[in-house]
């Protein structure tokens, strides 16, 4: 399995068209990229960014992903060509949520399975940040929440409905973000200090470099549950509602810590990200200036390429294929080849 470059294209009024066999990149009518296509898998344009019809075309014919965003990273659409993938596993998904029994315990094995891996998942984030921390204090917090995780865990296991899961799910998260702010650098935690979760628009630094570096992590996730031919609409665990890929959340959740949480911890305490890089808009709302989204997404690329071993296969991956083989697990799952599906939890 290849791992291709999906391009992000994060300044505004950047002008991309093709030109042979290259995608270009425009701004004020000055060349300021190249890109072969049989180079990439996907464009993800964030914000006001123009995209020639001739170069759309190419894209859809060629099975290449076109994702619109908002400046926010909120998704606006996709384009896409012809549905390619098993039909015989979509219709198996499908099936999976009846109004049955046996559905419905389907339903809540995968849900709480991708919970199960993203409690775990958090729970390295917070005891990795107590080992690397050096101050008593901030240790102990860290370790009183990993272990709220693990009693989370163990409450998962006899939880019956997606109610239960749901539930259990947002007190750790709640839990899990009070924290992780204790991971940043003590100069810096006044500049990246969270109220909790925010999105839509977000209203502090944390969150905006979160739901930046969520947006890009969706992306992939949805292309890797499409790859294997399921439908990223039809979730497990996340309703189903209209323009929601419901099963690509769900499959990114045990993602996140990994993906983006770390990722974003990382670049504050090396300095590669700082308070200055942000604006805020009317309203409130929290946002990465152009420069710095840039270097996001340069690091975003350079963590997929590292290469870590698959717990389940026991094989050495780039993190970045981790989405694509996690999908092919849960097609396999779906058909009923296995009877659970493991999440991806490295050591």
């Amino acid at each position: 399995m290849q791992l291709l470059n999906t391009l992000y294209v994060t300044i505004p009024e950047s002008y991309l068209h093709l030109d042979n066999d290259t995608l270009r990149i425009e701004i004020e009518h000055e060349t300021r990229l190249r890109v072969p296509l049989h180079h990439l898998s996907a464009v993800v344009c964030f914000g006001h960014v123009m995209v020639s019809p001739i170069l759309m075309h190419r894209l859809a014919e060629e099975g290449k992903s076109l994702v619109l965003l908002d400046g926010h990273g909120r998704f606006k659409a996709r384009l896409e060509g012809p549905v390619s993938g098993n039909v015989l596993l979509r219709q198996a998904q499908h099936g999976r949520l009846l109004d049955t029994a046996a559905s419905a315990d389907f339903c809540v094995a995968v849900a709480k399975s991708c919970i199960a891996g993203k409690l775990k998942n958090c729970r390295q984030v917070l005891l990795r940040g107590a080992r690397e921390n050096g101050r008593e204090e901030d240790n102990a917090a860290l370790t009183a929440t990993a272990d709220e995780l693990a009693r989370a865990l163990a409450r998962l296991e006899h939880a019956t409905d997606l109610d239960a899961v749901r539930g259990i799910e947002g007190d750790a998260a709640k839990r899990y973000f009070a924290v992780l702010g204790l991971i940043v650098r003590p100069d810096a935690r006044d500049a990246f200090t969270m109220n909790g979760r925010t999105r839509r628009p977000p209203l502090d630094r944390m969150n905006a470099l979160l739901s930046f570096l969520y947006a890009m992590l969706m992306n992939d996730v949805r292309s890797a549950v499409e790859s294997v031919g399921l439908d990223p609409q039809i979730g497990f665990l996340h309703a189903v509602r209209p323009g929601r890929a419901a099963l690509a959340l769900d499959l990114m959740e045990e993602f996140r810590p990994l993906l983006a949480d770390r990722l974003a911890l990382t670049l504050i305490n090396r300095r590669q990200i700082n308070a200055a890089d942000f604006v805020e808009r009317p309203g409130g709302a929290v946002t990465l200036k152009d420069d710095p989204r840039k270097a996001v997404v340069t690091a975003y690329q350079e963590r997929k390429q590292e290469t870590l071993t698959h717990p389940l296969l026991e094989t050495t991956i780039a993190i970045g294929l981790a989405p694509f083989v996690q999908a092919r697990l849960l097609a396999r799952t779906v058909r009923g080849d296995v009877e659970t599906y493991l999440p991806f939890c490295p050591k």
